[in-house]
């Protein structure tokens, strides 16, 4: 009988199993941090694109209201 030239044990076979395993999880987790910072960022320029807007529409109600009182004083 031919003996085969490396032996493998099942605890050997059973641990490269589980570091493969891991080393999957790990690279999924990876992607999805990655996947999610990249959401996160587009939120965030969501969201100051909101606030710029909304201070602009308060600017263009203040300088409307500067014209309305400047139109009412120079028409006295």
């Amino acid at each position: 009988m031919g003996r085969p030239s490396e032996f493998q044990c099942v605890p050997g076979l059973r641990l490269e199993s589980l570091e493969r395993v891991h080393g999957l999880q790990v690279e999924t987790l990876t992607e999805r941090i990655n996947r999610l910072e990249t959401l996160m960022e587009r939120l965030e320029k969501r969201l100051w694109l909101t606030v710029y807007g909304v201070v602009a529409v308060i600017l263009a109600q203040a300088f409307q209201g500067f014209l309305a009182v400047g139109q009412n004083a120079l028409g006295s």
